[in-house]
C-alpha cells in the first residue's frame, strides 16, 4: 500500500491533480484563448522564419534583390492558405483538420491518406523544431561541450511529454514569456532595419529595377527569372507549415470556438506574413549575405547593431538569437498538440487502435502524447538529430493534407451551390488555396525525392497500409460481434410482452453483479451465460455500466450528461428484461475516463449493500491469442479482475468467443 501510495504522489506532483469530465468548470480550465492557442500553435510558423526566409534568400544567389518579389508571394500565400482553413474551420465547427475533411468530403480512402500525412508531420515536425532549437543553442557554447547535444534533445522530448501529460494549457503557459520575447525582439529588429534603410530605399529599389530589367534582356530571360523565383519560392515552404493547425486543434479551444478560431488564425496570418516579408525585405536592405557558421538572422542582426553600443549589441543580438534557439524547440509543440487530435480522430474511425481515442484522469489523450514522443525520439536517433537531413525529409506531407482538404472544401461549396448565396467566392478561395498548395507539393516532391524526400513517402504509405489492415481487423471482428445482436431481438421481444411487476428479494440473496457496455449482445450474452451455468442460484442482478468519456464526446458537460442518460437508458432495459424473467434487478450507473477506477469506486458500496455479490464481466476470445487481438481489444476486465480481487471481492470472467 505504501508503494501504491508513493506512486500516486509522484504522480500527483509530475502530472498534477486528476480532473473530473462531470465538472462544469473543467472544459474553462482546459481549453485556449485565442492569445494561448496562438502560443501553442503559432510556434511552429513562427519559428519557421528562422530558416524558411534564409533558405528562401540564399536560392536567389547574387539576385537578393528579388527577395522582395518571394517575400511579398511568401505573405500572400500564408494568407491564401489562413483564409482558406478559416472557411473550413466554419464548415467544421466541432474540428475539421486535413483528415475529418478529406474524410467526410472526399472519401475514408482520401481521409486515412490525409492522416497518415499529417501524423508523419506532426513526428517531424517535432523532430526538427528540437534539433534545429539545439543547434542554435549549441553554438553559444564551446565546441567539447556538443558531445551532449543529443543529450539535451532527448531531455526536451521529456520535458514537452511530461508538459503535455499535464494537460494543454499547462503545457502552453510556459512558452509565453519566450514566445513574447521572440515577437517583440523580430518585430523590433525588422523595424528598425526598415528605418534604418528608408533614406536609401528608394536608390536601391531603382537599381533592383535596372537589374531585373538587365537580368530579363539577358541570356536568362523571362522564362529563366520566373524559375530562379519559383525555386527560391519552393525553398521557403517550410514558413507554411503550422497553419492547418488549428483547424485540427479546434476541439481544445474556449467557447465560442469558431470565433476563438479565428481569431488564432487572424493573428497566425499576420504574424507569419509580416514576419517572413520583413525579414527577406530586411535582407535585401541591409544587403546581407550568407557568413559561414552564421544564420542570416545572426548577420542581419550583427548589421543593424553595428552602430550600437558594445554590450548593447551583444545583449540585444544574445537574446534575439536565444529566443529563436527556444521557439524552435517549443515549436515541437503544435506536433504534440495536433498529433494526438489526429490520431484519436483516426481511432474513433478505427484505423488505429481504439486506446489512442481515450483520455487519461488528466483529460489529455496520453496514448497519443507518448507515441508523438517515441516515434520522435526514433527520427531523432535514425538521424543523428541532423537537421540538413531532417529539412529534406520534412514539409512534404503537410502539403498532402493541404491539397486533399482544399479540395474537399472545393467539392463542398459546389454540392452547397443551391444552398450557399456565396458559393463563388468562398469556392474560388479554396480553389485557389488548392491550386496555390498543390503547385508547392508537386515542386517540393520534384526536389526534394531524390534528396531523400522518397523516404517520407514510403514511410507514409506503409503507415496507410497498416491503417487498412487494422480496419479489416475491426471489420471482421465485428461482422462476428453482429452475430450476438440476435439476442436483442430476443430480449426485445420479452420486454414488449412483460407485463409483471418487479420482483423482490432479500439484501443477504446470492447476488449476480454484470459490468455491460450498453443494451447489446455481448451484455446479454454475459447474462444467459450466468443463467445458464449457475441456474438458480442467483436471484438478484444488478448491473453496472460506466459511460467512457473520450474525444469523441469530451465536448462540453451536455454531451457528458447525454452519456449518463445513455448509459441509464441501457440499463434500464437489463432491469426490466431481468423483471420479465423473474428475477429481482436494479443498475447502477456512472460516467468516467477510466473504467477500471469507476467500477473499483462503485464495487464496495455495492458489496456492502449485498454482502453475497459476485461480479461477472464478459471478455472476447480469440481462436488465436496475438499481438493483434491484444493491441485492437480492450482487455480492461482483467484489469478489474485483479483490482476487485485486492479488495477480496470475487470476480468471474465469462468467455465469449469469437470464431
Amino acid at each position: 500500500m505504501n508503494l501504491i501510495r508513493g506512486y500516486e504522489w509522484l504522480k500527483a506532483l509530475l502530472l498534477g491533480r486528476e480532473r473530473s469530465p462531470l465538472d462544469k468548470k473543467v472544459y474553462h480550465q482546459l481549453s485556449l484563448v485565442a492569445f494561448l492557442a496562438w502560443v501553442g500553435l503559432g510556434a511552429d510558423g513562427l519559428s519557421s522564419v528562422c530558416y524558411g526566409p534564409e533558405e528562401a534568400f540564399k536560392a536567389l544567389g547574387q539576385h537578393g534583390y528579388l527577395g522582395v518579389l518571394v517575400g511579398l508571394a511568401t505573405a500572400l500565400t500564408v494568407l491564401i492558405i489562413g483564409v482558406s482553413y478559416s472557411q473550413t474551420i466554419t464548415a467544421f465547427p466541432s474540428g475539421g483538420g486535413g483528415y475529418v475533411v478529406a474524410s467526410k468530403l472526399l472519401t475514408p480512402t482520401l481521409g486515412v491518406v490525409s492522416g497518415c500525412a499529417l501524423l508523419v508531420d506532426y513526428v517531424l515536425t517535432i523532430a526538427i523544431s528540437i534539433a534545429s532549437g539545439a543547434d542554435a543553442l549549441f553554438s553559444f557554447f564551446p565546441a567539447p561541450w556538443h558531445q551532449w547535444r543529443f543529450m539535451a534533445i532527448v531531455l526536451c522530448v521529456g520535458w514537452l511529454t511530461l508538459l503535455n501529460l499535464r494537460g494543454v494549457r499547462e503545457s502552453v503557459r510556459p512558452m509565453v514569456p519566450i514566445f513574447l520575447v521572440f515577437v517583440i525582439t523580430h518585430v523590433f529588429a525588422i523595424l528598425y532595419a526598415f528605418f534604418a534603410g528608408a533614406d536609401h530605399a528608394g536608390e536601391m529599389a531603382r537599381q533592383a529595377v535596372t537589374q531585373t530589367n538587365t537580368l530579363l534582356h539577358s541570356g536568362v530571360g523571362l522564362v529563366g527569372v520566373m524559375a530562379l523565383l519559383l525555386r527560391a519560392y519552393g525553398m521557403g515552404a517550410g514558413t507554411y507549415t503550422g497553419i492547418e493547425a488549428v483547424s485540427n486543434a479546434l476541439p481544445i479551444l474556449r467557447e465560442p470556438k469558431v470565433q476563438t478560431a479565428h481569431a488564432t488564425m487572424r493573428y497566425m496570418m499576420i504574424s507569419l506574413a509580416f514576419m517572413a516579408l520583413g525579414l527577406l525585405t530586411a535582407y535585401w536592405l541591409c544587403d546581407v549575405h550568407p557568413v559561414q557558421g552564421k544564420t542570416l538572422n545572426a548577420v542581419l542582426l550583427e548589421r543593424l547593431t553595428g552602430g550600437w553600443n558594445g554590450d548593447t549589441a551583444r545583449i540585444f543580438i544574445f537574446v534575439t538569437l536565444a529566443a529563436e534557439a527556444t521557439i524552435l524547440m517549443i515549436a515541437a509543440q503544435t506536433g504534440f498538440l495536433g498529433g494526438p487530435r489526429v490520431l484519436a480522430s483516426m481511432a474513433l474511425d478505427r484505423w488505429v487502435p481504439s486506446f489512442f481515442a481515450t483520455l487519461s484522469d488528466h483529460l489529455v489523450t496520453r496514448n497519443g502524447v507518448l507515441l508523438m514522443s517515441a516515434a520522435a525520439l526514433v527520427v531523432l536517433w535514425a538521424t543523428g538529430g541532423s537537421v540538413t537531413m531532417l529539412v529534406v525529409l520534412y514539409s512534404i506531407n503537410v502539403f498532402i493534407t493541404f491539397v486533399l482538404s482544399q479540395s474537399g472544401m472545393v467539392r463542398h461549396w459546389w454540392q452547397e451551390r443551391a444552398k450557399e448565396p456565396r458559393w463563388r467566392s468562398k469556392l474560388f478561395i479554396n480553389g485557389l488555396g488548392c491550386f496555390v498548395t498543390g503547385f508547392i507539393l508537386i515542386s517540393m516532391t520534384i526536389t526534394k525525392f531524390y534528396e531523400g524526400g522518397w523516404i517520407t513517402l514510403l514511410f507514409t504509405g506503409l503507415l496507410v497500409f497498416v491503417a487498412h489492415l487494422i480496419r479489416r481487423y475491426y471489420r471482421a471482428t465485428y461482422q462476428h460481434l453482429a452475430r450476438l445482436n440476435d439476442l436483442v431481438a430476443v430480449a426485445n421481444d420479452a420486454l414488449a410482452s412483460d407485463q409483471t411487476s418487479a420482483p423482490t428479494c432479500e439484501a443477504n440473496a446470492k447476488t449476480a453483479v454484470v459490468l455491460v457496455n450498453g443494451f447489446n449482445g455481448l451484455g446479454l450474452h454475459t447474462l444467459f451465460t450466468i443463467v445458464r451455468t449457475f441456474g438458480n442460484c442467483f436471484r438478484r442482478f444488478v448491473f453496472v455500466q460506466v459511460g467512457v468519456i473520450d474525444v469523441g464526446n469530451f465536448k462540453g458537460v451536455a454531451e457528458a450528461e447525454r452519456l449518463r442518460q445513455t448509459v441509464h437508458e441501457g440499463l434500464d432495459r437489463y432491469v426490466r428484461y431481468a423483471h420479465s424473467q423473474g428475477f429481482a434487478a436494479e443498475s447502477v450507473g456512472a460516467v468516467s475516463q477510466d473504467v477500471a477506477d469507476e467500477v473499483e469506486r462503485l464495487a464496495p458500496d455495492i458489496m456492502k449493500r449485498y454482502p453475497n455479490a459476485v461480479f461477472f464481466g464478459g471478455q472476447l476470445v480469440f481462436p488465436e491469442e496475438n499481438l493483434l487481438a491484444r493491441w485492437f481489444y480492450n482487455f480492461i476486465i482483467f484489469s478489474i479482475q485483479r483490482r476487485l480481487h485486492l479488495l477480496g471481492i470475487t470476480f468471474i470472467v465469462l468467455p465469449i468467443r469469437i470464431k
